[in-house]
């Protein structure tokens, strides 16, 4: 390659990339998740396009995989543990009993309804079980949630890539087809508890590493734990463990210790998390055929229609039902489980492999990602009203970097005073926050206000609260008890839990 050559390669991938900004930005303004425009402008370079050809699935799910440990890795670092804790049980029945569930009605399903062999049925199923983290992601840290549903919606969708991999992994391969039922699931069980042994492991070394030494400029403490973070997948990989259960565990572990320039470290993944989903849903439009994608509509739809109404309502309902979630939320769990680049990725894995029918399931995956992700991406927040499960005065983290912020160990959150909260009326010293948290300041009516002791909130007032890392909880727990019971809500016996 010349340098000329290489100077216009450089050239098209930053306009690329520019022009996948600007798509995104225009796509948020209008609630679409930014993988469809970015899969739009991979279609419009491709072969029915611009004419760019590219149609190396083994590549494809190289590169694929290696994109999804970056999102993952961003996933993880801006997981609040706090909140995840007490999801987690339910977020791990999600992403093991939820993805076998999902996989068993999907299969069935697509056998009975289409005549799909057993193979592809279940492994249409296997590809299609997983969330997708960068979708829930986007979509729902614009929502304000409850604690707990947020953390099983998002722990979810970190967790459930791993038995997902590992079940579209067996059934392309030709020789697990002889394997004993025990020795697959010795296998699975493996996999998972040895990944996550891993990404501990090595996130604790990390956390040891980056507290005990200290380098010579700030821009290196992100890189560093995203080395971490990658070398977590590899270990796990050489290990013959699950390289993507790493990742996430690794991330989480390192994105809530206390690390130097951890806002720093946070707003750099964010920016790699993005270039990997730019690149990757671009690639994988590129690898996507048009002139194919016609035939295999109205199969996608009803294999997308089980999932949507069947396969992921069932897998909710079995996963949820030990932790005696409310049916609003499990109502809400079933419609936001969306699906984006992992089963897309996942598709190429018997395509490399040259299973029978993988060309039309990748194409199926294809359509179903794009049709139900544009119907379901943008109706969240209208679900999560009409359900009542939306909580306007739940406070949000604001990422800062700032050097008073790290030498106090403190945050800063934004909370909200919405209609008909307790909140409203309710003077500054009535809050009775915790002595180390301070409420800095208070936007109303587009003006900032400084408040005293007896400042009184008002209903759409935004709050601008400073507070120590040991006192977020009780923090939050305070502000929502007050917004739900008012200015007695202890005496009430409502402490925001």
């Amino acid at each position: 390659m010349t340098a000329a050559a290489f100077g216009l390669d450089l050239l098209v991938g930053a306009a690329t990339v520019l022009a996948a900004i600007v798509a995104a930005r225009l796509a948020h303004g209008v609630g679409l998740p930014a993988l469809l425009v970015f899969l739009g402008l991979g279609l419009a370079l491709g072969e029915s396009g611009i004419g760019i050809q590219f149609s190396n699935a083994e590549l494809a799910e190289i590169l694929g995989l290696g994109a999804l440990v970056l999102i993952l890795a961003e996933g993880g670092l801006t997981t609040n543990w706090v909140h995840a804790r007490a999801a987690a049980p339910a977020a791990v029945a999600l992403a093991t009993v939820g993805v076998a569930v999902s996989i068993g009605v999907t299969g069935v399903c697509t056998h009975a309804i289409l005549g799909l062999g057993w193979r592809q049925a279940f492994l249409l199923g296997a590809v299609l079980a997983p969330t997708d983290a960068a979708a829930v992601f986007s979509v729902l840290r614009r929502l304000p949630l409850p604690p707990l549903l947020a953390g099983m919606l998002e722990g979810e969708s970190g967790l459930n890539d791993p038995p997902a991999v590992l079940a579209v992994t067996l059934l392309s391969q030709t020789s697990a087809h002889g394997a004993s039922a025990l020795l697959v699931i010795g296998t699975i069980i493996w996999e998972l508890a040895a990944g996550a042994a891993i990404g501990v492991a090595v996130g604790l070394l990390g956390v040891l590493f980056l507290r005990r030494v200290a380098l010579p400029a700030s821009g290196l403490y992100p890189v560093a734990v995203l080395a971490l973070i990658v070398g977590g997948y590899g270990a796990a990989s050489l290990a013959h463990a699950s390289g993507f259960l790493a990742v996430y565990a690794c991330a989480v572990l390192l994105g809530n210790a206390r690390l130097p320039h951890g806002p720093a470290t946070r707003g750099f993944a964010e920016g790699v998390g993005w270039l990997a989903q730019i690149g990757l849903f671009v690639m994988l439009g590129l690898l996507a055929s048009p002139p194919r994608l016609p035939a295999q509509i109205l199969p996608a739809l009803v294999v997308g229609l089980v999932l949507v109404l069947l396969a992921r309502p069932a897998a909710v309902l079995a996963a949820t039902l030990p932790f005696r979630v409310p049916w609003r939320h499990q109502a809400f769990l079933s419609w936001a489980g969306l699906r984006g680049a992992v089963p897309i990725v996942l598709a190429t894995i018997p395509l490399s492999a040259g299973v029978p029918g993988a060309t039309r399931i990748f194409d199926q995956v294809f359509v179903i990602v794009v049709v139900f992700t544009m119907l379901q991406g943008p109706t969240l927040p209208w679900v999560a009203r009409r359900l009542e499960i939306t909580a306007p005065a739940e406070p949000l983290e604001i990422v800062v970097e700032t050097a008073p912020l790290e030498e106090l160990h403190a945050e800063l959150l934004q909370a909200q005073v919405p209609d008909g909260s307790g909140l409203h009326g309710v003077e500054v010293f009535e809050l009775r926050l915790p002595a180390q948290a301070n409420l800095a300041l208070i936007v109303r009516d587009g003006q900032g206000l400084v408040p005293g002791p007896t400042t009184r909130l008002h209903t759409g007032d935004r709050l601008l609260i400073v507070v120590p890392a040991a006192v977020r909880e009780r923090t939050e727990r305070r502000l929502r008890a007050v917004s739900r019971a008012g200015k007695l809500a202890g005496w009430f016996g409502e402490h925001g839990r």
